[in-house]
C-alpha cells in the first residue's frame, strides 16, 4: 500500500506539571515532578522508541526540565524530605503530614494492590479525620513502610527488575532506614537518565520533541484579558487589564531558546499551554519562527464560524493557516479519541482499547475524499496522569497500540513536524480565541479568585517596571531574578486551582506558593511586599451548593474516577457545605455530580466514608426523579445493572447513566432529583434536604449551539 493510501495519524504527548520551586525555602513544596519522573518521563520515550515503524511527538514544558534538572543537582521536595527522616523520631506535626500525604496515589491501581499499602491506608482510614488518634497506633516499623511504599509504587514498571527495587518489592514490609534510603537515591538516579535519554533518542530520528511556552502560561491571556470576552462575553473580568504581549514573547522566545540549548536544533512547533490560541498569539508565535502550532478541534469549528464558514464542509483532520500567519500550520486535535486514551480506555482491557481505537481509525479512513496524503488525524493529550488510572500503568495498553498502529497496513504514524512539511493547508480567515477546554479561559479567568490573582500579578508587575523606571543603574543579575519570578507566576497552573472548578487537597498550597513568587519579587528588589500578599486567595469554598454544567460531558460508568477530568465540566451539589449550613458534621454523602451529552443523562455520588459505607448490607441509594419515578441501588462494591434505559456500576463511587428518551419522549425537558440514603428502612440522608436539583436538559439543536 502506498503512502498516498494510508492514513496519516500523528501522536502528541504533553509532559507537563506545575513550577513546585518554594523560592524561600528553596526546595520544591510537591513532589509530583518527581513522581512522574520515575514513572512516566523516561519509560515514555523509551517504550516508543521500541518500534521503528511508530513515530510519536513528546511536548515538553522548558520548567518541568528546569524542575528534573535542579532534582539532579541535589534540590529536593517536601515529600522526600519527610521520607528521609528517621521514622522513630518523627514529630507529631511531621506524622500528620505524612498521613495526609503518603496517600496521595491513585487508591484501585496504585494502594490497592499491594497488600502493606492497602493494610496502612485501611488503617489510617478507620480514623477517620482524627489523626491525632491515628498517629498514636502506627508503629515505628509502619511509619517506615509507609515511607517506602508512597514511593515505591510511582516506580514504572519498566524498572522494577532493577535494585533495590526488585528487592523491595519482594520484601514487602519491614523496611531498614538503609533500604528506604537506597530506593530513594535510586529515583533520583532515574531522574539523571531522563533528559539525556529523550536527547539520545532525537538525535537518532527515534521521537519526535515539541516545547510549550516556558512557565507554561495562557498566551491569549497575557497578551491581553480581554481576549476572554471573545466566548464569554459577559465574563466578569479582574479590575486591571492585563496587556503584555511582550511577556507572552518572553515564554516562547525562551523556550525556543532552551530547546536549541538541549537539542541543537530550532524549534519547530508547539502544543500551547492547554492548547490556548488567539490570532495575536498565532501571530508571534509565527514570528518566532515555528512552523506549526496544534488546539483542540472546537477551536475549530467556532473559527469556521466566526469567519462565517459552515464547519460540516470542513474536515478537522487537515492542516489549516491562520492568513495573517501564513507560514504557521495549524493542527487541530481528535477530540472523540485522544479523550477515549485519557478517560475511557483505562476501564477497558487493552485488547479492547486498541481494537476500538484502530476500528475507529479506520472509519475515519473510510469516509475520507480525495488523496488521503492531505489529512492528519492529530491524538493529543497527556503524557503521564492517565496512565496511574491504567492497570500496570498503561503499559499493556501502549504496546499494544504501537504494535496495532504499526501491523496496520492502512494506517502511517508521523510526527507534528512531518506532518507540517507534508500537509498541505487550507486558509483560515478569522481564528478564535479558547483553549482546549470548552473552547473558551474560564478555568483560568473571571471567577473572583482568578482575578484577584491577576490583579495581584498585575500590580507587582507594575511595581517591577515602576522600579526599573526609578533605578536604571539597577544590577542586571537583581532583575533578571525578578522578572524571573513574574514570568513563574504568569504560569495557568496557579489560577487552575483556583475558582469552583478543581478543588482538591492542594489548593491552599497552590496559593502559598504563588503569592510567594510574587512577594519574593518585592524581596529581590529589597521592597517591602504589599499586605494583600500576606492573604490567602483560595477561600476553601465554592460560592454555592450547586454548580449547573458548563460542558457537555460522557463518562465511563464503571463505579470509579477513570480520570481526573472524566466529570469535568458536569454541575455539582457540594453536600458537606450544604450539611455545614444546616450544622450536620457526619453527612456519608460528599457530593453529587450531573452531566448530560446528546443520548443520555447522568449522575455520580462520591461518599465521605466509603468503608464504613460498604460495612452494611442494607445500605442503598435511591434517586428519587421527581416526576419520572425512583431507583433504588443497593450499595454494594461491585454493584452493577443494566435495564430499560438506565445503567450503574459502583465500586469506589457510583456512577448512574438514564437515557434520554427514558425521561422525556422528545429527549429534552427539566430534570428534578433528590438523592436518598437509606440503611434498610431507615432514612440517614436527603440531599439537597428542601428543594430538588433541577437540570435543563436543552434540544439538541440548542446544544449545538451551547456547544460553539
Amino acid at each position: 500500500m502506498s503512502g498516498n493510501d494510508k492514513l496519516q495519524v500523528a501522536i502528541l504527548w504533553h509532559m507537563h506539571q506545575p513550577f513546585y520551586l518554594n523560592p524561600e525555602e528553596n526546595r520544591f513544596d510537591m513532589p509530583w515532578v518527581r513522581f512522574h519522573g520515575i514513572k512516566d518521563y523516561l519509560d515514555m520515550p523509551l517504550l516508543a522508541s521500541r518500534y521503528e515503524d511508530v513515530k510519536v511527538t513528546f511536548n515538553l514544558v522548558p520548567s518541568l526540565l528546569d524542575q528534573i534538572e535542579m532534582y539532579c543537582h541535589e534540590y529536593t521536595d517536601r515529600h522526600l524530605d519527610l521520607s528521609r527522616l528517621s521514622a522513630r523520631r518523627l514529630t507529631p506535626e511531621q506524622r500528620k503530614e505524612i498521613l495526609e500525604t503518603f496517600f496521595s496515589a491513585h487508591y484501585p491501581t496504585m494502594i490497592e494492590p499491594y497488600s502493606r499499602y492497602r493494610q496502612l491506608y485501611r488503617k489510617k482510614e478507620s480514623c477517620g479525620d482524627d489523626l491525632d488518634l491515628a498517629i498514636e497506633i502506627f508503629s515505628t516499623s509502619e511509619w517506615r513502610d509507609l515511607q517506602v511504599w508512597s514511593n515505591l509504587v510511582w516506580v514504572d514498571e519498566m524498572f522494577r527488575a532493577e535494585e533495590p527495587v526488585r528487592q523491595l518489592l519482594e520484601k514487602g514490609r519491614d523496611f531498614t532506614g538503609d533500604e528506604r534510603d537506597r530506593l530513594l537515591d535510586f529515583q533520583i538516579s532515574l531522574m539523571k537518565r531522563i533528559i539525556p535519554t529523550y536527547q539520545q533518542l532525537y538525535k537518532e530520528g527515534k521521537i519526535d520533541l515539541s516545547f510549550t511556552p516556558y512557565y507554561h502560561p495562557i498566551l491569549p491571556l497575557l497578551v491581553d484579558t480581554e481576549s476572554a470576552k471573545e466566548s464569554l462575553p459577559d465574563a466578569d473580568l479582574p479590575h486591571q487589564a492585563f496587556r503584555f504581549p511582550e511577556d507572552a514573547s518572553w515564554h516562547v522566545e525562551q523556550s525556543a531558546s532552551k530547546f536549541r540549548n538541549l537539542f541543537g536544533d530550532a524549534l519547530s512547533g508547539m502544543w500551547p499551554s492547554e492548547g490556548s490560541v488567539s490570532e495575536a498569539v498565532l501571530r508571534l508565535m509565527a514570528k518566532a519562527g515555528l512552523t506549526w502550532a496544534a488546539t483542540d478541534e472546537e477551536i475549530l469549528t467556532n473559527s469556521l464560524l466566526k469567519s462565517g464558514l459552515n464547519p460540516r464542509k470542513y474536515s478537522q483532520h487537515r492542516a489549516y493557516v491562520f492568513a495573517e500567519a501564513p507560514s504557521l500550520k495549524l493542527f487541530f486535535r481528535d477530540r472523540g479519541l485522544s479523550d477515549k486514551i485519557g478517560f475511557v480506555y483505562s476501564g477497558w482491557s487493552a485488547e479492547r482499547s486498541v481494537a476500538d481505537f484502530l476500528q475507529q481509525l479506520r472509519q475515519i479512513r473510510e469516509s475520507l475524499t480525495g488523496r488521503l496524503d492531505e489529512y492528519v488525524v492529530p491524538i493529543i493529550l497527556d503524557g503521564e496522569n492517565a496512565w496511574e488510572y491504567f492497570p500496570n500503568d498503561g503499559k499493556d495498553f501502549l504496546e499494544k497500540l504501537y504494535e496495532g498502529l504499526a501491523d496496520d497496513q492502512g494506517i502511517e504514524t508521523i510526527s507534528f513536524p512531518e506532518a507540517a512539511r507534508r500537509v498541505t493547508p487550507i486558509s483560515l480567515p478569522s481564528v478564535h480565541a479558547g483553549s482546549w477546554i470548552n473552547h473558551n479561559f474560564s478555568i483560568w479567568i473571571g471567577h473572583p479568585e482568578d482575578n484577584a490573582a491577576w490583579d495581584l500579578l498585575f500590580e507587582t508587575r507594575q511595581a517591577l517596571t515602576e522600579f526599573e523606571r526609578k533605578n536604571p543603574d539597577a544590577p542586571r543579575e537583581t532583575l533578571e531574578q525578578a522578572w524571573r519570578q513574574i514570568h513563574i507566576a504568569e504560569g495557568s497552573d496557579w489560577c487552575w486551582w483556583y475558582g469552583d472548578e478543581h478543588i482538591g487537597a492542594f489548593n491552599d498550597r497552590f496559593d502559598r506558593l504563588f503569592r510567594k513568587h510574587l512577594k519574593s519579587v518585592y524581596t529581590i528588589l529589597g521592597i517591602e511586599p504589599p499586605e494583600s500578599l500576606a492573604h490567602a486567595i483560595f477561600r476553601g469554598k465554592t460560592e454555592s451548593f450547586l454548580v449547573l454544567p458548563e460542558s457537555l460531558v460522557t463518562p465511563n460508568i464503571d463505579g470509579l474516577l477513570t480520570h481526573y477530568y472524566e466529570w469535568s465540566g458536569a454541575g455539582h451539589y457540594d453536600c458537606r457545605r450544604a450539611g455545614g449550613a444546616m450544622h450536620r458534621t457526619n453527612c456519608d454523602l460528599a457530593d453529587v455530580y450531573f452531566a448530560f451529552d446528546y443520548e443520555r443523562f447522568y449522575i455520580r455520588l462520591d461518599f465521605a466514608q466509603y468503608f464504613r459505607l460498604v460495612g452494611s448490607e442494607n445500605y442503598r441509594a435511591v434517586i428519587d426523579l421527581s416526576e419520572v419515578g425512583r431507583k433504588e441501588i443497593d450499595l454494594h462494591p461491585g454493584a452493577c445493572g443494566d435495564s430499560e434505559g438506565f445503567r450503574y456500576c459502583f465500586d469506589r463511587i457510583l456512577e448512574m447513566q438514564f437515557e434520554r428518551k427514558s425521561l422525556f419522549v422528545t429527549g429534552c425537558g427539566i430534570v428534578k432529583f433528590f438523592i436518598l440514603l437509606f440503611d434498610g428502612e431507615e432514612l440517614l440522608e436527603k440531599w439537597p434536604a428542601k428543594d430538588p436539583i433541577v437540570v435543563d436538559i436543552p434540544e439538541r439543536d440548542q446544544e449545538i449551539f451551547w456547544q460553539v
